[in-house]
């Protein structure tokens, strides 16, 4: 019989758990350990047919750096411009045109990240299936709640391509609380510090008899373990330079042993006051010794620390809570074994963390935990997941129409009605777009799509009724209909690349630093169009009521209209409000009039019907 699994798909681990007599479990490879390093190498011409994964994997690391791929997390879902920084520090070459999906060359052949994290999830895959004697067809995969749509995409296509039905995309600090049994609190508010290999996540979440709600996820998609080892690594290659006058960043195997050795101090150093460290490169002519202690250590990295808080405190203020108002904190992630890690934390939430469980099985077994809520077998717990940035469409003059607001609990859907500008209008370009600012030049693009086949009728007449959907994995659906002719279109959001880092880390503080000009500016527009509407239907008022008007009441009305021209082409909004109400009150009596018009035409139609 088929078996359902959780996987934690790791930067640096990763790990398969399912449910054992009601507990998660950890699913060990024969050698006993239960992390997979999410590593992998191929043969000289990279042929699929000789990779291998893990720890045999981890052996290639400084003899065949350049056909041995790692921290393949980091690349899914994003665009060769987005990854610009980290090139320098890869040994293995990766290409791709602007706004298309990264390519890895090994050899002769290349390679997306989707399908370097299949060979992964295939290892994973086995190995379960080896511990389970039963064939694995379905799993829950967890993610970090930043990730945006392309990069859960990517990795729901990179199950696919390893033969696996992913029944959900879990984020991973929803998985984590479950992992700790939270769910049996009647009630709490908790707060899920992780810090993965390779991004930062902090979630709130509120139990509230049985159901998990997240209030407010917030990160950082370019911070985690692999940065706490290259800053080591960078301190320790200055070093050797200033000591042998050799700059070891052109010799990638010197480069890769330097970065193993950091990782290394780094986790002594997590337990011990200090640390030796010794590196010998025969082929440099380099010899260097050198002890490093704990707060030497904790001084490099104090910076990068320091950006984890930022995140933590902007999710508190999305979910209005004070830090004293947390009942629980969650720590995820081998880095946060750190000292510094735990006593920051501490402080800035005022409570001793949780740490008691491993925090590299932690999201595995949270995750086996939701594959089995998804398989039936626990049915009195509910995850409900939000979407970490607003999602919305273009509207007439480059404003953002806010459909789905940012930490909005997803599943979601949500609709409105809208309308043509222009008579006979026969189609509309549904532009779908990401962010907090006012402005779609301000935000990021994520589709577009036109409905066509309108019927041609005057401005305002037709009803357009626009839908998103997002589903439980957090995939957008956008869909349009006329309905009057019942013509409809529909997209789903899966563009080919994501948000670079510097987006995903500014997006939401721009948001805050611009709101007041964003505001001024967004209103500016919509007084604008709202002008060009009435003037629109004032002028098609004015040649319907000609005769209906004396001289003084028409002049009333054209110097209304003339005087609201001029203040459009202002920038005071204010003043474009005021000229907007002064043309309502004197095209008050001609709305009137045409409409008693109105009526007695109808009237007289009528009478003529009826004889």
């Amino acid at each position: 019989m088929s078996k359902v699994v959780g996987i934690d798909l790791g930067t640096t681990n990763s790990l398969v758990a399912y449910m054992e007599d009601g507990q998660p479990q950890v699913i060990p490879g024969l050698s006993g350990t239960s992390a997979v390093p999410s590593i992998v190498s191929f043969d000289p011409d990279g042929s699929p047919d000789q990779v291998v994964v893990g720890e045999a994997a981890k052996k290639h690391l400084i003899s065949g750096s350049d056909r041995t791929i790692y921290s393949v997390k980091r690349l899914m879902g994003k665009g060769i411009e987005e990854v610009q920084a980290d090139l320098k520090y890869l040994p293995f070459q990766l290409s791709g045109k602007a706004q298309e999906i990264i390519r890895v060359h090994v050899g002769e052949k290349h390679y997306t990240p989707p399908e370097i994290s299949a060979i992964i999830l295939s290892e994973l895959k086995q190995r379960a299936e080896a511990h389970l004697k039963a064939p694995v067809e379905q799993a829950v995969i967890t993610v970090p709640a930043y990730f945006n749509d392309s990069q859960r995409q990517a990795t729901k296509d990179a199950g696919k391509i390893a033969g696996l039905e992913v029944l959900r995309i879990v984020n991973e600090p929803t998985a984590a609380s479950l992992a700790y049994g939270l769910q049996k609190k009647k009630e709490g508010r908790i707060v899920v510090y992780d810090l993965g290999g390779g991004t930062f996540d902090v979630s709130i979440l509120k139990i509230r008899k049985g159901i998990f709600e997240v209030l407010a996820t917030n990160g950082d998609t370019h911070l985690g373990g692999d940065d706490i080892d290259q800053c080591l690594m960078l301190f320790l290659l200055r070093e050797i330079q200033q000591q042998h006058g050799r700059n070891l960043m052109d010799h990638p195997e010197a480069l890769q042993e330097l970065r193993l050795l950091s990782e290394k101090v780094k986790r002594q150093l997590s337990s011990e006051d200090s640390a030796a460290i010794s590196l010998t490169l025969a082929e440099q002519k380099i010899d260097y010794h050198r002890e490093i202690t704990r707060e030497e250590f904790e001084g490099l990295i104090h910076n990068l620390v320091e950006r984890t808080l930022t995140p933590c405190r902007q999710a508190l203020e999305d979910a209005n809570l004070k830090p004293e108002e947390i009942d629980e904190v969650i720590l995820v992630g081998g880095s946060t074994r750190i000292p510094l890690i735990k006593n920051k934390v501490s402080d800035l939430f005022k409570q001793t963390p949780h740490s008691e469980l491993n925090p590299d099985d932690v999201v595995a077994l949270g995750a086996a935990i939701q594959a089995d809520i998804l398989a039936g077998s626990i049915t009195d717990m509910l995850l409900l997941d939000v979407t970490p940035l607003s999602l919305g469409m273009e509207t007439m003059g480059g404003v953002v129409n806010r459909f789905i607001p940012r930490n909005t609990t997803i599943p979601t859907s949500a609709k409105e009605a809208f309308t043509t500008f222009e008579d006979g209008q026969q189609s509309v370009s549904i532009h779908v777009v990401q962010g907090e600012r006012e402005l779609v030049k301000d935000c990021r693009s994520l589709a577009q799509f036109n409905l066509c086949g309108i019927d041609p009728l005057p401005a305002g007449m037709p009803r357009i009724e626009v839908i998103f959907l997002i589903d439980a994995n957090g995939i957008l659906n956008v869909s349009a209909k006329d309905l009057r002719s019942g013509k409809a279109q529909s997209i789903e959001v899966k563009p080919t690349y994501g948000l670079s880092d510097e987006e995903t880390e500014k997006m939401i503080s721009s948001s805050i630093e611009h709101a007041r000009e964003d505001m001024e500016e967004r209103m500016l527009i919509e007084s604008r169009n709202e002008a060009d509407t009435v003037l629109r239907h004032a002028a098609k008022g004015l040649r319907h009521g000609t005769t209906l008007l004396d001289p003084a009441e028409r002049k009333l009305i054209e110097q209304s209209m003339s005087d609201l021209k001029k203040a459009i082409e202002g920038s005071d909004h204010s003043l474009i409000r005021e000229k907007l109400s002064s043309l309502d009150g004197a095209t008050q009596k001609l709305a009137e009039l045409l409409m008693d018009q109105s009526v007695q035409v109808a009237l007289k139609d009528k009478k003529l019907s009826d004889s």
